[in-house]
């Protein structure tokens, strides 16, 4: 699992992009709840799926950039 760094902004949003490669031993039903315990405890959501011919799961999450304006 690795973190990408970051992708240009597109209309001021930036998104922060996580790959997983997830093998084809793992039930449908395990990356499911997999992909769901992400998401309520990590903020990312699925940006991409790719399923290979061998049954590998390529899977790209997102989540937002959230930055902080100083206050003076």
């Amino acid at each position: 699992m690795s973190t990408d760094l970051r992708r240009p902004p597109a209309r001021g949003v930036e998104w922060e992009f996580e790959k997983l490669i997830i093998a084809r031993d793992y039930s449908r039903n395990v990356v499911t709840k997999m992909l769901v315990e992400r998401a309520e405890h990590g903020g990312w959501e699925l940006d991409r799926v790719r399923v290979a011919p061998d049954g590998t799961r390529r899977v790209v999450l997102r989540r937002k950039i959230i930055r902080m304006r100083p206050t003076f």
